[in-house]
């Protein structure tokens, strides 16, 4: 199985898996809140095995990226571009969880001549979409302002265990790192309060004009995105899958790694024309 490489590309951290093939698909990731591409450290490896250049980045702000203010969705989406573009990735799988299905597909939908398909888990794109009690204390003033200043690796933790009972302490420590200084707290302020669902109107229908294959893989216990979500992406892509990981909350990446990276890695496998699969 193909190592995990943590790299730097334009000031951004990424981590990577080659299945070592001149010219190999890629597969492109991108990480929700308040994660990093530590997520994907058991799916890439599966998605080299597949055949696929396997890349995901750290965006600014999460994990060894440093933040870049304004954190809001806008911003996030101009550096994922530049990430893409400064690793001369063509045509991706974009495959996205939480806040990364927010940025990666309104992406995905700028540039639809760039994505040949997709892998969505647990997140949402449509305008009627409605924001859950952690994400609008963000999104308050003030509220938000103290929710950050009293943030601790203890509170973190507890928060995040209540969503995933048995997540790792290095799991934990990775993630904590979106709360290392001031500027990376900031960042996830301007994110959320950015975050109106509003902004998706003009992007109804898009995802369905893609025409491209979709795995749609969900943790069944998920408390933000209900599964519920699942079934709607469902009816918006055709010609997708939906694959509800049983037992699995929010973070199923963390929750059921080798389920998820045995769906990722057939879902790859099936896609027309990808380079040979490497064991």
């Amino acid at each position: 199985m193909a190592d995990v490489e943590l790299k730097r590309a334009g000031g951004v951290a990424y981590r990577e898996a080659s299945p070592g093939l001149d010219g190999a698909p890629a597969a492109l990731f991108v990480h929700g809140y308040p994660e990093s591409s530590w997520i994907w450290r058991h799916i890439l490896p599966a998605a080299a095995g597949a055949g696929y250049r396997a890349v995901a980045p750290d965006l600014p702000g999460f994990g060894d990226s440093p933040a870049d203010l304004p954190g809001t969705w806008e911003h996030q989406i101009e550096h994922l571009d530049r990430f893409r573009r400064a690793l001369g990735l063509d045509r991706v799988v974009f495959v996205v969880h939480d806040w990364g299905g927010l940025i990666g597909l309104r992406w995905a939908c700028d540039n639809p001549d760039a994505v040949s398909a997709l892998v969505i888990g647990d997140t949402g794109f449509f305008p009627d979409g409605r924001w859950h009690g952690f994400a609008e204390l963000l999104r308050t003033e003030g509220q938000g302002e103290e929710v950050m200043a009293n943030m601790s690796r203890q509170v973190f933790a507890g928060a995040l265990r209540q969503a995933s009972p048995d997540i790792s302490e290095e799991t934990l420590g990775e993630f904590y790192k979106a709360y290392a200084d001031a500027d990376r707290r900031q960042s996830q302020l301007d994110l959320y309060r950015s975050g109106d669902f509003s902004k998706l109107e003009p992007y109804e229908g898009r995802l369905r004009k893609l025409g491209v294959p979709a795995l749609i893989i969900w943790g069944e216990k998920d408390q933000f995105a209900p599964v519920a979500g699942a079934y709607r992406f469902q009816k918006e892509l055709p010609d997708s899958t939906v694959v509800v990981v049983e037992g699995a909350g929010h973070f199923l990446q963390e929750d059921a790694p080798e389920r998820c990276a045995d769906e990722v890695r057939g879902f790859l496998e099936r896609l027309e024309g990808p380079a040979p699969a490497v064991s």
